[in-house]
C-alpha cells in the first residue's frame, strides 16, 4: 500500500488535510487514502444487529456486552458498493473471552428490510462472507483455506473487500490483496461486517481503490515523518501492490500519541513486546512479502530466523504429522488422527504437528471417539522434539526430554508430575464433540483450553519452538484438528464459554472451600423390578423390553440443584408396545422409595410429562403440552429442569417445551420411566440446552409461544393478584392462564395491577390455544379497582364502566356499540400480540402485532385498568417488553409513522404505469407513474397499463390525504380493458363515478375491509380497514395462481380477498374520499424463456383466448382447463397417535382402538384438482366408519383431537350423510352414507372455481357439500370405526358437470330410484375393480358354490368376496405388502386368489382384539375347509364334504390336515399349526394340494386351491425358516429366517377369509 493511506484513516500523506485526505506526499494524489471523504459506502447502515451501537457518525460500531454475548454484532455498509473500490474497517477492539473473530464479506440482502441473523453465516440470499480463513456462501463452506486467517489479526488491523467490475469478491488484509474470494456476484452488494466472538469494535476507513489490471502502479516514496505505525518496508523491487505496511497490534488513534497514554493500552505493555506482537501480526499476516515457495537465504526475516525454523505462509494450516505412532491411522487431509485396534491396544497412538507452533497460536482438537474398556484417556502438550527425527515411544509421558504433557487433571514435564491439580477438568472425563486446546503465548507461558475455557498457566516457561502432540491413549481413539474458521464448532465452544460464565456455570467453575462441588449426576441403584443400572450409573435399560412393558422407573442418585438440567437419551426402542418414555421429578428419595410398576400411579410429591400431557400425582394437569412423547425415536433427548423460582421445564431435543408446573418445592429426584416402546436411555452429560427464554432487549418484542415471557421491559405493569376463578397467575405476574382449559371456558379474568397512564401500551402475546371452544380472547378496560370488582363469567357481563373488544364488536357495560371494527380477536392464533392504549384525549386504541387499528372509542374515564378474559380457544397470555410508554401521535393523527416496511423486493423489470384511460378528475404526473385526484372526492379511477401476470403484485403507496372528505381508497381487478371506455368527454359513456358502479365487465374490489363484486357485498370483515391508510402507507393486490385475489397493506398479505379470478385481469384504483394521490412503487415482470419459468398449478395449458362472458359469470370459465398435476401426494407427518404411515406416507393405517386416526394430505387442495382416497381395510367389529372433510388452519403444528368431529374450528365435514362445520350439523341427507362404504370404494374431494367442495365417491360427482370454502385448504381424512386403512389414489383433474370419466355418468334413470341409488354408488368402481365382468372371479366364486359351505360362514354381498386376479388388483392400485397388527408387522397380499370374506364368531373373545393381531396365511386342502370352519379355528381334524380326485398324494407334513380316520390328537400337545405371511409361500403345491374340478359353465377340468387368511395373536408363535420342500424360492421380499410361523397355543388364530385359486 501507498504511503497515504494512514494509520487510521487519518491523513493521506504525513500530515495531510484530515481523513480521506491526500493520496502521497502532498495529500492531493490517487493514492489509497484519498477519495474527498467517506462517499459511497464509507458509513454503516443504521439498522444493525441487536447488540451494536453506532457513533462516530455511522463510522464505528461497537458490540454491547462483549463479556456476555458473542454474537448479534451485525453491521452493513449505508450503500451498496461501487465496483473497484475497497471497503475497508479496522479492528479498534478485541476481547480475549471467546473464539473466533470479525468476519466480513457481501450480500445482496437490502438492510433496510432485512431481518438480522445472529451471525453473518446466517445470511442466506446471496451472501458471501469470509470466517477465519475460509469463504462460505449462504452458510455453506464452498472454500477452505482461502487467504489470512482472520482469528488471528490483531487490534489496528484492517480488512476490507471488493466487488470488481468482473463481480468477483475480493479481500484485502492490511493492503494486500488476497486474492479471489468469490465470483459470480450480483451487480448490487453491500458490504456485511459481523463483530463475532473476540472482535467487539471497528471503524470504517475511507475507501480505497482496490483490484483494477495487472499494471504496475507507481508508489509514492515513503514520508520521512510517517509514524511508526505507517512506516513500510523496502519496496525490494516490487510494485506498488507488493508493498506492505507493518499492522501494530494495539489500536492506533486519528493522530499518532505523542506519549504512550493508557488508554491506547500501550502503558500496562512494555515497548518491546509491542514491536515484537508488531513483528509477529506481520509475520502471521504474510506481511513481510512472504511468498508460497520459499524465499532465497538472507531475505524475509532473515537469516537467523530462518535457520530456526522454515518460512511459513498464512496458508499453512496445522494438521498432523505423517509421522506418527505405530497404531495411528490418519485420514481428512491429515486432520484426523484415529487409533487401530482400539479394543486390543490401548498405546502406540502418538501424534504431533507438521510444524512448530507460533506465538499466540491455538492448537485445538475435537474428540470424536472413545471406548469404555480402558482406564486413562487422551494427553496432549508440547515438545521440542522434531517429528522427522524423533523414535516415536509407546506413550508420550515415557519421553524424558523437551516434552510437556498434561495428563488427567495435573501437568506432566519429561515424564515427571510437576502439577497434580492443574485444573478442575480431567481429560479422562472429557466425552465425544468436547475440544482441548493448548497456545504458548509470547511471554513464553503454556495455557490449556478445555472447550474454549482457559484453564491458566499450566508453565510459565516454555522453549520458543515447540511441536504440538496428542497422544491417543486408554479410551480415546478418535480425534480431529479444529480451525477457528469452523463456524459450527465456534459456536459450540462460545456457549459452552457462555455456560460457564452463567451462574450456574460460576458455580461449576469455582465452588467455595466450605462447599464442595455435587457429585456428577446418576442413576440410583434402587431401580423398578424390571429395570438395571449398568455403565457406572449412566445408563438405565429394561433387560427384556419384549416381554415387559412397565416396571422400568429409575431415579437420579442426588436431587437437582436449581437450574440443573437432567437430561437423557434414548438408546434402544422396541415396537411391541404402545406408550414410551416417561420424565419428570419427584421428592421421595429413591433409597426408601417403594418403587410402582409405573410412575403416574404414585399419587404424592410426583410430577411427569407422559405423552403429551403433564401429571401431577397422577392426575392430568396439562392435557396437550409440547412434543409427544410417545413418537420420539432411539436418539431422541428428553430432559427435566427446576429453575429457581419453582417453576418445571421440560425439554425435547434441546427444545424446551416451556413451563409444565409452578410451585414445585426444591431439592426434587429426576425421575425417568422406562415404559412401553422405551427400553434403554443413557444420561447426557454438559447438555448444551437453549437457556429459558429471558427479557429480549427492546424493540423486540417477539415471544416465543411455547413459555412466558420473563419480563416486560422496564414497565411495572403486571396481572393483578386478584383475578377469576379458573385463572392462575405465574411468571411473576407476566403470564396468566386458564387451567382446565378442555373442560372450562371461561372464569379466567385477569386485570393489571395498576391504572394505565396516557400513552401507555399494555400489550400481550397469545401463548397457547386449544380448538375445543367458539370463541376467543376479549381485551378492554375497565374504570372499576381490581379490589371492587365481583368477577364475572365473562366480563361482557359487566354492566357498568367497561369497554371490551369481543371478536369484531367494540361492547360499552355489555351492550354492542359498534360492529365491524378493524381487526377480529378471534381470528386470531399464537403468537399473535394485543395492545391496548388510552390516550391523553380519552380515546382506546387497539394494536395488533404492534399495528394501530384506529380509535375503538372515545370518552374514557381518567384511569382504566386494562383487562383480559382468557376465554374459549385462548388458554394462556404474556406481557410482552412493549409494555409501557409510547413516543408516536397516535392519539391525534391518522398518519402513519415513519416505519420500514417487510415490502416485497421488486422483480427486475419494467415500473409499472398508469393507463392512459382514468378518470375525470384526474391528472397523471411523472411519466404516468403518480396519480392525483385534481378536486372532488370521487371520479378518480386509475388502471394498470397492462393485464396483471400470475403472483404478479401491483403496489402504491399513498402520498397525500385530504381530511376533509370521509371513506377509503378502493383497489380491485377487473375483467374491463381500460381502453373500451374513454374519458368521459365528447359525451361518451365515460367511466362511472366510483369504482362499485364499474359493472360494465366483472369487477372484484375490496373499500374499506368490504369485498364487492360488481357492486354486490360479498364478504365484511375482510383484512385491515383501508380508511386507516396514512400518508406512507402502501397498497399492493395480486392475482394469486390459484386463481384468488390478495391485497397486501404495507407488504403484508392480508390473505385471499376472492376465488374464482379470471385470467385476463387489470388492476384497478379508485382515489376516493381522503386519498388524494397515489404513485406506484412496483415494477412488471420480464418476460423469461419459455421453459425457464416455473410451473403453476393454475397454468393454461391449452391455446389462449378469449373467454366466453357469460360462461365466466356462471363460473364456467375454467371448467374445461386440466389444472396442472402437483407434486406427489401424501399424508403429513403430523397425525392422530394411533395412525402409521406406510407406503412412501401414502398409506396410513390406524394400528390401535378405533379412534385416534386423523390424517391431513400435506399439500393444499388445488381447484378442479380431485384427490381420492381408496378404503383397503375395515374392521367389522366396529360401528360407524371415515370422515371426510377439509380444514383451512395450517395442519404443520396442529395436537388433533380423538376424532375429527371435536374439530371446533375451520373444519367442514362429511360423516355419514351429514355435512358438519366446528362440530355443527349443517346438513343431512347428503349423498350416500359414508358409514356403508366397502373395501375398496374411492372416495374424493374436489373445490370447483367458485370454491365450492364436492364429494365423489367412485368417480361420481356427489355435488356441491360446501359452498365457498375459505382457500388454502387441506383435505382431512378421520379413520374412525369401522375403517382401518386408506391410501391415496392418483389425483385426477375434475370434471366439469359432475360427469365422471367412467360408466357410472352413464348410468339409466332407473339405477338412481331410491333404494338402489346407494348400492349402486357402492359398486366397485367401474375404472378400479369391475368384478361383475371379471371372468377369473366368476370362475373361483363357481368353485366356491361346489364346496357346499353354509351361506352363514360369509359376509354378506357386497362384501363377500374380493378378486386378486392381475387385472383386478393393478386397476386398484394394490400395493404388494401390508402392515398390521401391535408391533405392526408385514404381510403380502393374496395376489392371484380370490378372497371370500368369513364372518367374525361373535362368541370368540379374541374377535374383540383382532386390530391389534398380525396377519398370515394357512394352506390346506378341501376335505379340511369345512371341518375348520364348524371348529372356527385352525386345528387338528378334518372332514371331507366333496369328493375330488387330488392331483397327487397329500404330502404328510407342512399345512396338511391329519386325515377323517385318524386318531385325535392329545390336548395336552396340540399338533403345531404352520403359517407364513406370503402366500407364495403358504399356498404352495406341497402345502396346499391341487385338485381338479370341472366347471358347470364351461364344463372345462380346472385345478383348484384353497388356503385360510387368519389373524394371529402376537407372541403366540415362533418365526423360523421354511420346514416344506418348495419348487421354487420363497417370497424374496421376507427374511427366510422368518418366513415360517409355529403356533400350538389353542385360540391363537382367528378365520378371517377363505381363498380360492384356479388355473
Amino acid at each position: 500500500m501507498a504511503a497515504g493511506s494512514g494509520g487510521s484513516g487519518g491523513s493521506g500523506g504525513g500530515p495531510g488535510p484530515g481523513p480521506g485526505g491526500g493520496g502521497g506526499p502532498t495529500g492531493s494524489g490517487p493514492g489509497p487514502g484519498s477519495g474527498g471523504g467517506l462517499g459511497s459506502g464509507g458509513e454503516l447502515h443504521p439498522r444493525t444487529g441487536r447488540l451494536v451501537s453506532l457513533s462516530a457518525c455511522g463510522r464505528t460500531a461497537r458490540r454491547q456486552q462483549p463479556g456476555q454475548e458473542f454474537n448479534h454484532g451485525l453491521v452493513l455498509s449505508r450503500e451498496p458498493l461501487r465496483d473497484g473500490r475497497v471497503f475497508t474497517v479496522r479492528i479498534d477492539r478485541k476481547v480475549n473471552s471467546w473464539s473466533g473473530s470479525i468476519e466480513i464479506g457481501v450480500t445482496a440482502l437490502n438492510p433496510s428490510v432485512l431481518d438480522f441473523p445472529s451471525s453473518a453465516t446466517g445470511l442466506k440470499g446471496g451472501s458471501w462472507v469470509v470466517s477465519g480463513c475460509s469463504v462460505l456462501k449462504d452458510g455453506r463452506s464452498v472454500l477452505e483455506e482461502y487467504g489470512q486467517d482472520l482469528d488471528q489479526l490483531g487490534e489496528g488491523d484492517r480488512v476490507g473487500v471488493e466487488r470488481t467490475v468482473a463481480g468477483e469478491l475480493r479481500l484485502w488484509v492490511n493492503g494486500r490483496d488476497c486474492g479471489v474470494a468469490a465470483t459470480g456476484l450480483p451487480a448490487r452488494v453491500w458490504a456485511v461486517v459481523d463483530l463475532y466472538g473476540k472482535c467487539t469494535q471497528i471503524t470504517v476507513l475511507p475507501p480505497e481503490p482496490g483490484f483494477s489490471s495487472p499494471t504496475p502502479t507507481p508508489t509514492p516514496p515513503l514520508e520521512p515523518s510517517a509514524p511508526f505505525g505507517d512506516s513500510a518496508l523496502p519496496e525490494q523491487g516490487t510494485s506498488g501492490d507488493e508493498v506492505f505496511m507493518v499492522s501494530p497490534a494495539q489500536p492506533r488513534p486519528e493522530t499518532f500519541p505523542n506519549s504512550l497514554e493508557s488508554h491506547n493500552d500501550f502503558a500496562s505493555m512494555e515497548l518491546s513486546e509491542v514491536v515484537s506482537n508488531t513483528i509477529l501480526s506481520a509475520y502471521n499476516g504474510s506481511l513481510l512479502n512472504v511468498n508460497l515457495s520459499s524465499p532465497p537465504a538472507g531475505e524475509g526475516l532473515g537469516s537467523s530466523c530462518a535457520a530456526t525454523s522454515p518460512i511459513l505462509t498464512s496458508n499453512d494450516a496445522l494438521l498432523f504429522h505423517e509421522k506418527c505412532g505405530t497404531l495411528i491411522k490418519l485420514s481428512n487431509n491429515n486432520k484426523t488422527a484415529e487409533r487401530r485396534r482400539p479394543l486390543d491396544e490401548f498405546n502406540n497412538g502418538v501424534v504431533m504437528t507438521n510444524r512448530p507452533l507460533r506465538n499466540n497460536e491455538m492448537f485445538e482438537i475435537r474428540i470424536d471417539k472413545l471406548v469404555d474398556k480402558w482406564s486413562g484417556s487422551i494427553e496432549i502438550g508440547v515438545t521440542t522434539h522434531n517429528p522427522n527425527s524423533l523414535e516415536y515411544p509407546a506413550t508420550m509421558t515415557n519421553l524424558q526430554s523437551g516434552t510437556i504433557m498434561m495428563s488427567g487433571c495435573g501437568i506432566l514435564t519429561n515424564g515427571k508430575g510437576t502439577r497434580r491439580e492443574y485444573c478442575e477438568f480431567s481429560l479422562d472425563e472429557l466425552q465425544e464433540g468436547d475440544h482441548i486446546g493448548l497456545t504458548r503465548k509470547s511471554n513464553s507461558a503454556l495455557h490449556f483450553f478445555i472447550n474454549g475455557i482457559d484453564q491458566g498457566v499450566a508453565t510459565p516457561l516454555t522453549p520458543p519452538v515447540v511441536y504440538g502432540v496428542v497422544d491417543l491413549y486408554g479410551m480415546a481413539v478418535k480425534v480431529t484438528i479444529v480451525h477457528n474458521n469452523n463456524h459450527s464448532d465456534r459456536l459450540r465452544r462460545n456457549n459452552a464459554i457462555l455456560r460457564a460464565l452463567s451462574p450456574e456455570g460460576a458455580l461449576r467453575r469455582a465452588v467455595p472451600a466450605a462447599q464442595a462441588e455435587p457429585e456428577r449426576l446418576l442413576f440410583h441403584p434402587n431401580c423398578g423390578q424390571k429395570a438395571a443400572i449398568t455403565h457406572e450409573g449412566r445408563t438405565a435399560l429394561r433387560p427384556h423390553a419384549t416381554d415387559d412393558f412397565n416396571h422400568g422407573v429409575v431415579l437420579s442418585s442426588r436431587a437437582l440443584r436449581d437450574g440443573e438440567v437432567f437430561q437423557v437419551r434414548i438408546d434402544k426402542m422396541v415396537d411391541k408396545w404402545a406408550g414410551s418414555i416417561e420424565i419428570g421429578v419427584t421428592t421421595h428419595n429413591p433409597a426408601y422409595l417403594q418403587l410402582p410398576s409405573t410412575m403416574t400411579n404414585l399419587r404424592s410429591g410426583t410430577w411427569m410429562m407422559t405423552g403429551n400431557g403433564v401429571m401431577h400425582n397422577g392426575t392430568t394437569i396439562l392435557d396437550e403440552y409440547g412434543h409427544n412423547l410417545d413418537r420420539l425415536k432411539a436418539g431422541d433427548t428428553v430432559g427435566v429442569v427446576r429453575r429457581e423460582d419453582g417453576t418445571l421445564h421440560f425439554f425435547v431435543n434441546g427444545m424446551t417445551q416451556g413451563p409444565a408446573a409452578w410451585n414445585v418445592p426444591p431439592g426434587v429426584y429426576a425421575v425417568v420411566d422406562l415404559y412401553g416402546q422405551a427400553a434403554q436411555a443413557t444420561i447426557v452429560d454438559d447438555v448444551e440446552v437453549p437457556p429459558i427464554p429471558e427479557p429480549l432487549p427492546e424493540g423486540n418484542n417477539q415471544v416465543s409461544p411455547s413459555s412466558p415471557s420473563s419480563g416486560a421491559g422496564g414497565s411495572d405493569l403486571r396481572f393483578h393478584q386478584l383475578h377469576g376463578s379458573n385463572a392462575v397467575i405465574t411468571n411473576g405476574g407476566r403470564t396468566a392462564l386458564r387451567h382446565n382449559c378442555r373442560s372450562e371456558f371461561n372464569d379466567a379474568i385477569v386485570i393489571s395491577n395498576r391504572a394505565l397512564r396516557d400513552g401507555e401500551l399494555f400489550e400481550i402475546v397469545i401463548q397457547k390455544m386449544v380448538d375445543r371452544w367458539s370463541g376467543s380472547i376479549e381485551a378492554g378496560v375497565t374504570a372499576i379497582r381490581p379490589e371492587d370488582l365481583e368477577f364475572p363469567n365473562t366480563m361482557t357481563d359487566i354492566d357498568y364502566d367497561t369497554w371490551m373488544l369481543s371478536g369484531t364488536a367494540i361492547m360499552q357495560d355489555g351492550n354492542t356499540m359498534r360492529n365491524n371494527y378493524g381487526c377480529d380477536l378471534d381470528a386470531l392464533g399464537t403468537g399473535a400480540r394485543i395492545g391496548m392504549m388510552r390516550t391523553a384525549k380519552g380515546d382506546l386504541h387497539y394494536f395488533i402485532n404492534g399495528q394501530d387499528q384506529g380509535a375503538a372509542c372515545s370518552g374514557l374515564p381518567p384511569e382504566v385498568y386494562a383487562v383480559v378474559d382468557l376465554y374459549g380457544q385462548c388458554v394462556q397470555v404474556s406481557i410482552t417488553n412493549a409494555t409501557g410508554p409510547m413516543d408516536n401521535s397516535l392519539a391525534t393523527s391518522n398518519t402513519a409513522t415513519e416505519k420500514s416496511f417487510p415490502l416485497h423486493s421488486p422483480v427486475a423489470g419494467v415500473a409499472h404505469r398508469f393507463h392512459s384511460t382514468y378518470g375525470k378528475n384526474i391528472t397523471l404526473e411523472e411519466d404516468g407513474m403518480r396519480a392525483v385526484r385534481a378536486a372532488g372526492y370521487a371520479h378518480g379511477l386509475v388502471f394498470s397499463t397492462k393485464e396483471l401476470k400470475t403472483e404478479e403484485v401491483f403496489e402504491v403507496k399513498v402520498e397525500e390525504l385530504d381530511e376533509k372528505w370521509a371513506g377509503s381508497l378502493r383497489l380491485g381487478l377487473t375483467t374491463l380493458a381500460p381502453g373500451e371506455m374513454g374519458h368521459g368527454a365528447g359525451g361518451g359513456p365515460g367511466l362511472p363515478p366510483s369504482l362499485p358502479e364499474l359493472r360494465a365487465k366483472t369487477t372484484w374490489m375490496v373499500s374499506s375491509c368490504e369485498v364487492r363484486r360488481d357492486g354486490q357485498l360479498q364478504r365484511m370483515n375482510y383484512g385491515r380497514n383501508l380508511e386507516r391508510l396514512g400518508v406512507g402507507s402502501h397498497v399492493g393486490i395480486r392475482r394469486g395462481a390459484d386463481d384468488t385475489m390478495h391485497i397486501l397493506v404495507d407488504g403484508e398479505d392480508m390473505g385471499p380477498a376472492a376465488t374464482g379470478i379470471a385470467k385476463n385481469v387489470w388492476a384497478v384504483l379508485d382515489l376516493y374520499g381522503p386519498v388524494r394521490s397515489v404513485s406506484i412503487v412496483s415494477s412488471t415482470r420480464l418476460e423469461e424463456p419459455e421453459g425457464t419459468q416455473p410451473p403453476s398449478p393454475s397454468s393454461d395449458t391449452g391455446s389462449e383466448g378469449e373467454e366466453d362472458d357469460e360462461d365466466e359469470e356462471h363460473g364456467l370459465g375454467g371448467q374445461d382447463q386440466v389444472p396442472v398435476m402437483p407434486t406427489a401426494l401424501e399424508f403429513l407427518e403430523n397425525h392422530g397417535k394411533n395412525i402409521l404411515l406406510s407406503n412412501g406416507n401414502r398409506t396410513a393405517t390406524r394400528v390401535a382402538s378405533y379412534n385416534q386416526g386423523i390424517v391431513v394430505i400435506s399439500q393444499p387442495l388445488v381447484p378442479q384438482l380431485l384427490v381420492q382416497v381408496r378404503i383397503d381395510f375395515l374392521n367389522r367389529q366396529w360401528t360407524s366408519s371415515l370422515v371426510l372433510g377439509v380444514i383451512t388452519c395450517p395442519p404443520e403444528r396442529l395436537n388433533f383431537p380423538a376424532s375429527a368431529c371435536a374439530l371446533k374450528r375451520a373444519a367442514w365435514l362429511l360423516r355419514g350423510r351429514g355435512v358438519f362445520h366446528n362440530g355443527l350439523k349443517i346438513s343431512e341427507k347428503f349423498g350416500p352414507n359414508l358409514d356403508t362404504c366397502p373395501e375398496g370404494t374411492i372416495l374424493g374431494l374436489r373445490l370447483d372455481s367458485s370454491g365450492g367442495l364436492h364429494l365423489h365417491v367412485n368417480g361420481m360427482d356427489q355435488g356441491v357439500a360446501v359452498p365457498d370454502v375459505p382457500q388454502p385448504c387441506h383435505a382431512l381424512v378421520d379413520l374412525y370405526g369401522q375403517c382401518e386403512q386408506v391410501t391415496i389414489v392418483n389425483p385426477e383433474p375434475g370434471a366439469a358437470s359432475g360427469k365422471s370419466a367412467g360408466t357410472q355418468g352413464d348410468m339409466e334413470k332407473a339405477d338412481m330410484v331410491d333404494g338402489i341409488k346407494e348400492s349402486v354408488c357402492w359398486g366397485s368402481p367401474p375404472a378400479a375393480s369391475p368384478l361383475k365382468s371379471c371372468e377369473y372371479h366368476a370362475l373361483c366364486s363357481r368353485f366356491q358354490e361346489l364346496l357346499l359351505l353354509p351361506e352363514d360362514y360369509f359376509m354378506p354381498p357386497p362384501k363377500r368376496s374380493l378378486c386378486y386376479c392381475e387385472s383386478c388388483r393393478k386397476l386398484r392400485g394394490d400395493e404388494t405388502h401390508r402392515r398390521r397388527g401391535e408391533p405392526p408387522r408385514e404381510y403380502a397380499l393374496p395376489f392371484g386368489w380370490c378372497r371370500f370374506n368369513l364372518r367374525v364368531n361373535p362368541h370368540l373373545e379374541a374377535g374383540t382384539l383382532t386390530k391389534k393381531w398380525h396377519m398370515a396365511y394357512h394352506g390346506s386342502n378341501v376335505a379340511a375347509v369345512r371341518r375348520i370352519l364348524d371348529r372356527g379355528e385352525l386345528g387338528a381334524g378334518t372332514t371331507s364334504i366333496l369328493s375330488c380326485q387330488p392331483l397327487k398324494g397329500d404330502p404328510g407334513g407342512g399345512f396338511e390336515e391329519p386325515g377323517e380316520n385318524c386318531a385325535p390328537p392329545r390336548e395336552e400337545q396340540p399338533p403345531p399349526v404352520l403359517l407364513s405371511p406370503s402366500l407364495q409361500y403358504a399356498g404352495a403345491e406341497t402345502l396346499a394340494s391341487k385338485v381338479q374340478f370341472r366347471d358347470p359353465k364351461s364344463q372345462r377340468t380346472h385345478q383348484a386351491q384353497v388356503a385360510f387368511q387368519v389373524c394371529v395373536r402376537p407372541g403366540s408363535y415362533t418365526p423360523g425358516p421354511p420346514s416344506a420342500a418348495l419348487r421354487e424360492p420363497p417370497d424374496p421380499h421376507f427374511s427366510p429366517a422368518e418366513l415360517e410361523w409355529v403356533t400350538k397355543e389353542k385360540g391363537a388364530t382367528l378365520l378371517y377369509a377363505l381363498l380360492v385359486r384356479v388355473e
